[in-house]
Formats: structure tokens, sequence, C-alpha cells
């Protein structure tokens, strides 16, 4: 199971050296790793997603509580959240095709940020299926030249939560 796990680090030289190890001397792969600053500049918030059953997992939230530089860990997976990513688009389009991205882009909800020599840079904030929809029209479309997707990022719905593990 895709588990979204969100950890509060602090600005320590060797502290996401010492999160990663923990996945990799597991032999879990992650899937995507995202880490900056929070409003306390002691702190960073890191997002990880990482696939394993739930006991793994919790065993791996339980490992990340112990390490001197972790404040706080949630895993968003079991939690109403909100998630988003940020994908950045080159595309290079058929003959016509400028239209019909401009309905495209508008469609997914993103922005074209640049039209300049034939390519178009086009950014879309959403979760990662409705991207690698966007992706797959793109296809139709032209070519995808290049991606660059900033992995997940969530944010738990209401108040807070404050578990450590």
């Amino acid at each position: 199971m895709r588990h979204i796990i969100s950890v509060l680090l602090q600005n320590e030289a060797g502290a996401l050296s010492r999160v990663t190890n923990l996945f990799s001397t597991r032999g879990f792969n992650i899937e995507s790793l995202n880490v900056a600053p929070t409003d306390e500049e002691t702190v960073s918030r890191l997002t990880v997603v990482s696939t394993g059953s739930d006991a793994i997992i919790d065993q791996i939230s339980k490992h990340l509580g112990k390490l001197v530089d972790v404040v706080n860990i949630v895993d968003m997976t079991g939690t109403d959240h909100i998630e988003r990513e940020l994908a950045l688009f080159k595309l290079r389009l058929g003959k016509g095709g400028e239209e019909e991205l401009a309905g495209v882009v508008e469609e997914f909800g993103g922005r074209i940020l640049d039209d300049s020599g034939g390519y178009f840079t086009v950014e879309l904030v959403s979760g990662g299926p409705k991207i690698d929809g966007f992706m797959a029209r793109m296809g139709e479309l032209g070519e995808v030249e290049s991606l660059t997707r900033s992995g997940a990022m969530a944010v738990t719905r209401g108040a807070p939560i404050s578990t450590t593990g």
C-alpha cells in the first residue's frame, strides 16, 4: 500500500541522510521525497512517499521516532488529507495544437507559463493521477520534451495531528 509520511525534522547537518538511510537499510524505496522549511526556521517538513504494508510502515515510523532530529511523524494515509504535487511540462506540439492545448490546460486547471521558440511550458498543481492524465493527453497533442515533478506534499484537513512514532 502507498503511504504518505509527514515528518517534522530539525534543520541539522545529516538529519535528512539519517532518515533516508533508515529506509534504505530496511530495503524500502522512497517513491518521492519533498523537504522544505516550515514557519519555524529550525524545523523542516519532510514528506516521504513509500510503499509497504501497514505493519512495515508502522515499524519504520517507530524507528523514525527514535531519531534525535525527528520532532513529529504523521502517516497521512489513514487521515483525511489534501495531497498535491507540482508538475512542469515542456511541450512541443504538432501543427494547430496551440488552440487545443489552451483548452486542455484550462480543463485540467493548469497554466501556460511560456510559449517561446515553438515550445510550451505548462504548470499543473494537482494530485498524481490527474497529472498522469494530463501527461497522457499531452502525448496525443505532441511530445512531452521534459517533465519535472515535485513529488507529493500533504496536509491534514482540520486541526493538525500531533502524533509521533
